[in-house]
């Protein structure tokens, strides 16, 4: 009997397979109280703002979400000085990333990604039958001319983490300015800063004043990371017009629910909230690499609230060990850097905690 068959291309993609929950690694492992340092996440939670918000919202949950974010796209421009006409909303970066291939990417088209990134950017492309275009690092950094010496009239659309994950690293906007002038202005560049907050550095470039200039730009930002709303799911990109009428026509309505919208908005309300995080991530980062020095480990330095250490040793191997002793880490064999943990920052006792079991882990 003949089957229902899919999409040639989806046969290039493997299902995305989410880490195990808290709940299934504790009872596997029967331990309690497992501290997650592998998702980027950030351990100090949210703004008590939000819970307050969400909470004057509860009985609205008959009611359908605003599908334009209004109040929370003037809130946003308003923090960041963005003109609110050039900001679309998602369900996270996820789907936005997907909006964009299924806008901009056509059979035979090519993405350029350079690797180790985000590995979502390579599953959009395949699906949409595009082909992916893969650029090595150069010192863990993403190396724009590499990048520009890839560039065909096949290239469709690059895509660039910045801070890169997992490796952490930015280029800066010198780097990023001479890239875009260089390159032909149909090719449709993504900058994904979903660790825009915790890149404090001078060296940072502060796109959003560069969409004046190049129109084939869209800038990805979220509320996951230093705003804690990883479960509430709300992702933002900023750039033209046009770009946003495109990808308007496969956004689905009101894609973004009506809690997430308020917990953002009430996140926004705490800026202060938001700087203790940065500045605990800061600190933690400092921890870090003095610890690391004084292991004589090589670690990246990082512009993120994750850092990428190598500990010489089969990363499953010490992930799995370090996780029996009730803190999960990600191991870079993923990345193919078979040797390297990607850690989680964390409040400064996780940090702590997570040295001391490492040690332990090694030395026995």
């Amino acid at each position: 009997m003949p089957e229902v068959s899919c999409r040639k291309s989806l046969k290039n993609i493997q299902s995305y397979a989410p880490a195990k929950t808290l709940e299934a690694i504790q009872e596997e492992l029967g331990i309690s109280n497992i501290l997650r340092l592998a998702a980027n996440e950030n351990t100090m939670g949210s703004s008590p703002l939000v819970e307050i918000a969400i909470q004057k919202t509860i009985r609205n949950l008959y009611l359908y979400p605003d599908g334009m974010c209004t109040e929370l796209r003037k809130k946003l421009a308003d923090t960041y000085k963005l003109n609110s006409e050039q900001l679309i909303f998602s369900n996270g970066s996820f789907e936005l990333i997907s909006l964009i291939a299924q806008a901009y990417i056509s059979e035979q088209d090519e993405s350029i990604i350079p690797v180790p990134t985000f590995g979502w950017y390579k599953v959009v492309t395949l699906a949409m039958g595009g082909n992916v275009v893969e650029v090595p690092l150069k010192n863990h950094s993403i190396n724009l001319e590499y990048v520009k010496n890839n560039i065909n009239n096949k290239t469709k659309v690059i895509w660039l983490c910045n801070p890169n994950n997992p490796t952490g690293t930015i280029f800066d906007k010198t780097q990023l300015t001479n890239f875009l002038k260089s390159i032909p202005k149909n090719i449709l560049v993504v900058l994904d800063e979903a660790y825009y907050e915790y890149a404090t550095s001078e060296n940072y470039p502060e796109t959003s004043d560069l969409l004046e200039l190049y129109s084939n730009i869209i800038i990805l930002r979220t509320f996951s990371k230093v705003y804690g709303l990883a479960a509430l799911r709300v992702g933002y990109g900023i750039t033209s017009k046009k770009i946003i009428t495109e990808l308007n026509k496969v956004r689905l309505p009101m894609n973004v629910n009506g809690l997430a919208q308020v917990a953002a908005l009430a996140s926004l309300e705490d800026q202060n909230f938001r700087k203790l995080c940065v500045e605990n991530n800061n600190r933690g980062k400092e921890y870090y690499y003095n610890v690391f020095k004084e292991m004589n480990f090589e670690y990246i330095p990082t512009y993120t609230n994750f850092i990428m250490v190598n500990i010489k040793e089969d990363s499953i191997q010490v992930a799995n060990e370090i996780l029996k002793r009730g803190i999960s880490v990600r191991a870079g064999v993923e990345f193919n850097m078979p040797t390297w943990l990607r850690i989680t920052i964390g409040r400064a006792e996780e940090n702590i905690r997570l040295v001391e079991v490492l040690k332990d882990v090694l030395l026995n």
